[in-house]
């Protein structure tokens, strides 16, 4: 009997007609058999497996290699490995049986890309582990992995939606960033798009919608753009294409948001491309500035937005001109200049350096970046969850040039401070650092440095590295290197943190229990207490607000159950310890959030501040309790993407009775008067109350911030639409951390 019917038959040859297509006329004969083979075994290993789609489950594996041969450009050996990438995991085969029918490379490669087998926390922080130390070897591993979830996301809709948002969300976190540090931004733009379609649904819905109705007008600005270039390129008789882009809708929506702003007020909503066919003997650097000439010379420049990616090119390997210019109508738009050949890599990444082997320049920065990783993963002694903060850490997008007293440059991400850049130079550097010089004036360890800057590190040799340098460095090699000074100290930390934990419950009337252990845990969103003594051991945290932690009602109130022992004369008396029983969450449906909760207790995160109405998640803490957070909460991204196993759908009910502390941040322009009517506007919503109300002027601007305590997000929008019609007033924003 046929485990599959003709349909899916002819479906999964279809699949492998499309790859042998697409590899065929790269591909010799000898090639061609072994990747058949590799097709033949792993159609019999996976033979009746099935996706949650439904459809065969061989189709993956065979959709993955089209990927990485059609988008990434690789070779026989990334094709076999990416058909077979899944067989280890799913089926009985081991890597020694890859080993023995397809190679050393081939096994080395699904082994980096093989899962770690059973459920336990950080499975996923522990298999990028184990991928990047095959990586240190083969790059190759993170781009099949790449392709791999690609293939997942564009297949996503089978899913149920809290799968959905747990991958989204660790695509966001991960993989995207991933993508971009490769230089594959073609695949990055799709993981993005993917991701917040499936994250976010009404909000891609809503700016689908808005992009759509606005293409005509976008088309016609577009094509008046172009014209008067391509005239005067022609006249230059320079060989090129002239092409346009729209701005991500992840990057437009993620802009929107951080911003406050409409889609109107997005001024990089269009990018024009000028790719030009290179010039034998001419240096491709001089083509892109004659071009660039030849364009401010047709419409002004921002001076602010000329971006030189070609003397410089980003760590990933990216080289390109960039300038923003006042286009028709008032609109600016970015020109973006470069060759064929930066277009490939600047599409492709890495992967385009196997067609064009001259950029010794970019390869040899990713050869930096891969023995950075290298020597953290060597050296690293710290959690999957940590692991998985210093790894994302690596993986910045906006860099900044920084020089020593000699001229050396460094490169550093966006916001690194002294204390990194000492790190960066040599780590008794940054152990002794007190300070520097930059542009001759003295500045402490925490000064955040820009681009140019020109740095002397001074140290001291009593000086030692401090915890607080953890909360303002921003490369993962000075977070690593002090983590690892400070480890020596780490069990006078545990030891300090204890007495102190314990002391403050004994001082606020509480019983040494570990469920109040677990709330004050769960409350400073912990993993376990161990690394609550640290963080009060180092001074991290104050536990200044325990009071109110531990007068929480009591989450295991309904969930726990007294052991029962019996004395000698068979009089049954309760043990001083409790057990708890766990509370089952079925993940296939949404986390009720009332106003009066049942018998599940849950908070607020402080990171984010939601309020009903948000688009939120929810995180099981210790003692089961749910933590809830904004969807786009960097926090929350993290947990979904480290414990995702944790992290539930959650929605609201409707809410009456209790109200939220929100904050809003108004700017503009000052007049008489304009603060009277902000209080008269909110005291006549019944509905929200003040707390407090803070204006500052300067030069005719007002900058104020409004403290109130709103019910849900519908209050809350009505509020900011009536705000925005004072005159005077340019912008409106919520603000998410309320103690900035």
């Amino acid at each position: 009997m046929a485990l599959f019917t003709k349909a899916e038959i002819r479906q999964i040859n279809d699949c492998y007609d499309d790859l042998v297509r697409e590899i065929g006329k790269r591909f010799d004969a000898e090639r061609m058999a072994k990747v058949k083979k590799a097709f033949d075994f792993a159609n019999s290993a996976h033979e009746g497996v099935r996706r949650k789609s439904g459809e065969p489950y061989i189709v993956h594996p065979i959709a993955v290699a089209t990927i990485v041969a059609r988008d990434l450009g690789l070779g026989a050996t990334s094709v076999i490995a990416s058909i077979l990438h899944d067989v280890v995991e799913d089926t009985e085969y081991s890597t020694t049986d890859i080993e023995n029918m397809f190679g050393k490379d081939v096994a080395r490669i699904v082994d980096g890309l093989t899962k770690l087998s059973g459920e336990m926390d950080g499975r996923q922080a522990l298999t990028l582990r184990k991928m990047l130390m095959t990586l240190s070897d083969d790059v190759r591993v993170i781009l099949i992995k790449l392709a791999d979830r690609l293939h997942n996301m564009r297949t996503l809709e089978s899913l149920p939606p809290y799968k959905q948002i747990k991958t989204a969300s660790e695509t966001l976190y991960l993989y995207a960033p991933l993508a971009h540090r490769l230089g594959l931004y073609s695949i990055k733009n799709e993981l993005e798009e993917l991701s917040f379609r499936f994250k976010h649904p009404e909000d891609y819905r809503d700016l689908l919608y808005q992009l759509h109705d606005q293409e005509e007008k976008r088309n016609y600005l577009v094509n008046q753009f172009i014209a008067p270039i391509k005239q005067r390129l022609a006249e230059e008789n320079i060989e090129c294409t002239v092409t346009h882009r729209l701005k991500s809708m992840y990057s437009i929506w993620t802009k929107m948001h951080n911003k406050g702003i409409t889609l109107d007020e997005v001024y990089d909503l269009l990018a024009i491309r000028i790719i030009l066919k290179g010039k034998p003997g001419v240096s491709e650097k001089r083509q892109c500035f004659e071009v660039l000439s030849l364009v401010t010379d047709i419409y002004a420049p921002k001076p602010d937005r000329i971006r030189d990616w070609i003397t410089m090119p980003r760590a990933n390997g990216y080289e390109s001109l960039h300038v923003t210019v006042m286009g028709p109508q008032g609109k600016w738009v970015e020109v973006q200049i470069r060759t064929e050949r930066m277009d490939q890599v600047a599409e492709y990444g890495f992967a385009a350096h196997y067609k064009y082997k001259g950029t010794v320049t970019s390869e040899n920065e990713l050869d930096r970046w891969i023995a950075r990783i290298r020597e953290h993963l060597t050296n690293s002694e710290y959690d999957a969850f940590e692991f998985l903060d210093e790894f994302k850490m690596n993986l910045f997008t906006d860099e900044i040039v920084v020089f020593t007293p000699k001229g050396k440059l460094i490169k550093l991400p966006k916001e690194s401070t002294i204390v990194d850049v000492a790190y960066e130079i040599h780590s008794d550097l940054g152990n002794k650092c007190i300070g520097a010089k930059v542009n001759f004036r003295l500045v402490p360890p925490s000064h955040i440095l820009q681009n140019g800057d020109q740095i002397e590190i001074l140290t001291a040799e009593s000086q030692t590295p401090q915890p607080e340098w953890l909360n303002f460095v921003t490369t993962a090699k000075a977070k690593t290197k002090i983590k690892d000074a400070l480890k020596l100290e780490k069990k006078q930390h545990l030891e300090i943190g204890r007495e102190k934990v314990e002391e403050a419950i004994r001082n606020h009337g509480f019983p040494l229990v570990a469920n109040t252990t677990k709330k004050i845990v769960a409350h400073y969103n912990l993993n376990n207490k161990e690394q609550l003594y640290s963080h009060v051991g180092m001074g991290l945290i104050d536990l200044q607000d325990l009071d109110q932690v531990l007068k929480r009602k009591s989450v295991n109130k309904f969930v726990k159950y007294w052991n029962i022992t019996f004395n000698r004369k068979g009089k049954e008396e309760p043990s001083v310890e409790t057990e708890e029983k766990t509370m089952v969450f079925d993940k296939r449906k949404p986390f009720i959030l009332k106003e009066n909760p049942d018998n599940i207790e849950y908070s607020l995160a402080k990171c984010c501040n939601p309020i009903p109405g948000d688009d939120v998640i929810g995180y099981i803490g210790s003692g089961d309790l749910v933590i809830i957070h904004k969807k786009e909460c960097p926090t929350a991204e993290k947990l979904l993407a480290s414990q995702g196993d944790k992290v539930i759908t959650a929605e609201w009910t409707k809410f009456k009775k209790l109200s939220y502390l929100t904050r809003l941040s108004l700017s503009g322009f000052d007049r008489l008067g304009i603060v009277n009517e902000v209080t008269n506007i909110i005291s006549k919503l019944h509905n929200i109350n003040m707390r407090s109300v803070k204006f500052d002027t300067h030069d005719g601007i007002f900058e104020g911030d409004l403290y109130l305590y709103i019910h849900n997000t519908e209050d809350l929008q009505h509020l900011i639409l009536q705000l925005r019609k004072i005159k005077g007033i340019e912008k409106v924003t919520r603000v998410e951390n309320l103690n900035e």
